[in-house]
């Protein structure tokens, strides 16, 4: 793995086959792509809602609005194709505690390439190079392929969450 801060302050990380980088403007197409591709037991607040909400101009402003900061979730581009299939970084825990959550999620078009363990291997040993001690990570139960991810790149489940949507898996790494 290779990366991290660019010189604007802002984190990009490379691996063999992938970069990981800020979101650029004109790709809130496909973010708005990863929207409407979200499996139905989401939470609705995750999803397009009846209105069509958020468009690509409101996914657009919102990237247009990111301040520089370690934490976020990073588009990810294949450096081959030149195409961004994905985001993978680090969000907030929400959990009452220091360490940040990994969070990952990727086109359906990309899926089962390995993308989302090479793109969190890279982001691990970011977090840890940054002196994160230890992460987390939550992944709904009926989401087997992202708990495998989490699996091998070495989070234990710690927890299960009950909620209106289902059961939330807990997980944490050291680092």
């Amino acid at each position: 793995m290779a990366g991290g801060a660019a010189g604007n302050g802002r984190v990009v990380l490379g691996t063999g086959r992938l970069l990981l980088r800020p979101w650029r403007v004109g790709e809130g197409a496909v973010q708005r792509e990863m929207w409407m591709e979200r499996d139905p037991r989401v939470p609705p607040h995750r999803r397009i809602d009846s209105a069509g909400h958020p468009t690509v101009a409101e996914l657009e402003e919102t990237i247009r609005a990111v301040e520089p900061s370690s934490v976020g979730l990073l588009a990810v581009e294949r450096k081959v194709a030149g195409d961004a299939i994905g985001c993978c970084g680090l969000v907030g825990s929400g959990r009452g505690v220091r360490e940040p959550q990994l969070a990952f999620e990727f086109l359906r078009r990309s899926w089962g390439q390995g993308y989302a363990t090479e793109a969190s291997w890279a982001v691990l040993d970011w977090a840890r190079s940054s002196g994160h001690e230890q992460l987390w990570a939550s992944v709904w139960d009926w989401n087997t392929a992202s708990g495998r991810v989490l699996a091998k790149v070495g989070f234990t489940e710690v927890d299960r969450e009950e909620t209106t949507y289902g059961t939330n898996l807990v997980a944490t790494r050291p680092l």
